[in-house]
């Protein structure tokens, strides 16, 4: 039928050819122009041969045609086979019909004679080995329909098996690449003994809002609401001292490493530096316009930094009092901040939902944090990893130094955090404005306990409220400074191990949410 059709197609060609060789030679008044036939013969020859001689002459294998498709028969697909003219030397043949596999020189078997149609996966597999051009094509062209993948308007065609499998393996080896991967899944978290309180010491006549161990870990100091600093003996919790001169609540308190100086910070904006031989202030740092919320030493030089509700943090030369540099860019109250010797030096938590990552020589930003959705009230870096970790009632979430890289976050502490402390163990510890106080594998997120402590006799369980908390230099205790007037102190649980305290740990999915 093909064949009929190729033919018919020719002769047609042909007799416009002719038509237009005979109206060449015809005049202008429209009488023809006689021509000599042996002419008109050679003219028609040449311009047979030069146009049409690549069609007429297609090569095709006169043994194969033969054997394969005999006189008067039809093939397996039903189509009716025609021979070629007898007269002729050479036998003309349309290639690439049904019958005939697509690859050249490949002889018909018993095997590519039947078609056998590639189920829906390995049709799949056979888009995946195709590039991804020729894959859209091949989709415009065709779709599967149950288990079959046709070409719409035309017989099904053969492939030969080899061919078929190799470029079927080879599917589904990219297939295999390009499959998605598992989510992440939590590691088992290393093991931490449960925490227990064993002490309650009372003295303030007000909210104690900060705490800090000194570095001979032989006292700490408590600033509160009342308006004072006292300190206290660390193993037997008696009050050793108190300090006045803050005229409105003390939010923050720290104890040099590097000279037996103690730095405080409050509501009444001053910042003071108290001499610890002689317990009198030597030392007022004036700049800021607001309420000082919290302050740090830097480890190695003499640096003090403060933040406040001015939206900045200062930078202070603790020798001479200069301001040395302003840090401007938060746009609402800084609430924490914290300094380390490596770069970034100073970092701050803002009410503005920011955390900024400041360079401490140019007194600028170098990196901002934006992926909390609710106040950063609290900063904590690790003792021993380059890493740190920010807390605010959305999550808890990790970060790696040097530029803020995200990794992880903490959730579950579904409150008002204020606080975070971390100790070289990787116990990382959250306390929050309820009164709850959560305990973490730092590693892996792993929330392995949660605290919930009693209030003191007398107040109410509304004056139920963390508001700072920290490790003593041994790491063996946990100080917590309380909305109801006390400072709690914490250790481990010496007959805990992990048969009696069990991880109650499944391979849950990381949750890497950035928002």
């Amino acid at each position: 039928m093909v064949e009929e059709v190729q033919k018919h197609s020719v002769h047609t060609l042909v007799f416009r050819s002719l038509k237009r060789t005979h109206d060449m030679f015809v005049a202008d008044n429209g009488k023809p122009v006689p021509l000599d036939e042996e002419s008109h013969k050679r003219k028609m020859a040449i311009k047979l041969r030069n146009e049409y001689g690549p069609v007429l002459h297609m090569p095709t294998s006169k043994e194969n045609f033969k054997e394969k498709c005999p006189q008067n028969a039809s093939d397996s697909y039903g189509h009716k086979q025609y021979p070629a003219n007898q007269g002729q030397e050479v036998e003309y043949l349309v290639t690439g019909t049904h019958p005939y596999p697509p690859g050249p020189g490949v002889a018909l078997t018993a095997d590519t004679k039947i078609q056998r149609m590639p189920s829906e996966s390995a049709a799949q597999s056979l888009a995946v080995a195709l590039p991804s051009s020729q894959t859209r094509v091949d989709a415009n062209r065709s779709a599967p329909t149950g288990g079959e993948y046709r070409h719409p308007g035309a017989s099904d065609r053969s492939q030969p098996a080899g061919m078929t499998s190799a470029v079927m393996e080879a599917g589904n080896a990219k297939n295999s690449a390009l499959m998605a991967k598992k989510a992440p899944t939590m590691p088992k978290p290393q093991w931490h003994p449960p925490w227990k309180l064993y002490r309650v010491i009372s003295g303030h006549l007000g909210w104690v809002r900060c705490i800090a161990v000194e570095p001979g870990n032989q006292w700490f100091v408590t600033g509160s609401a009342d308006r004072t600093i006292k300190i206290w003996d660390l193993a037997s919790g008696k009050l050793k001292l108190s300090l006045t001169g803050h005229i409105s609540t003390v939010r923050g308190v720290i104890v040099s490493t590097r000279s037996p100086y103690l730095f405080s910070c409050g509501e009444d904006k001053q910042v003071k530096c108290w001499d610890l031989e002689y317990n009198k202030v030597i030392r007022h740092y004036h700049g800021h316009l607001s309420a000082v919320y919290g302050l740090d030493l830097h480890p190695t030089i003499d640096v003090l930094v403060t933040c406040s509700r001015d939206s900045t943090a200062r930078i202070w030369d603790v020798r001479t009092k200069a301001s040395v540099h302003t840090l401007s860019g938060h746009t609402n109250a800084v609430a924490t901040v914290r300094c380390q010797a490596a770069e970034p030096q100073i970092i701050t938590g803002s009410h503005d939902t920011t955390i900024r990552l400041w360079d401490l020589v140019a007194g600028k930003t170098r990196v901002t944090l934006t992926n909390h959705k609710k106040s950063v009230r609290a900063v904590v870096l690790h003792p021993r990893h380059y890493t740190f970790a920010s807390g605010s009632p959305d999550n808890i979430k990790q970060w790696k130094f040097p530029d803020g890289s995200f990794i992880q976050n903490l959730s579950g502490h579904n409150a008002i955090i204020n606080t975070l402390t971390v100790n070289s163990d990787g116990v990382l510890v959250s306390g929050a404005d309820n009164g709850t106080m959560h305990l973490w594998d730092w590693r892996t997120g792993y929330n392995f306990q949660r605290v919930h402590a009693a209030v003191q006799p007398g107040s109410l369980d509304s004056e139920s409220g963390i508001f700072a908390c920290a490790f003593d230099q041994s790491e063996s205790r946990l100080l917590t400074a309380e909305a109801d007037k006390t400072i709690k102190v914490y250790k481990e649980d010496d007959t805990a191990t992990e048969e009696t305290h069990p991880v109650s740990w499944k391979p849950e999915i990381i949750k890497r949410k950035r928002f």
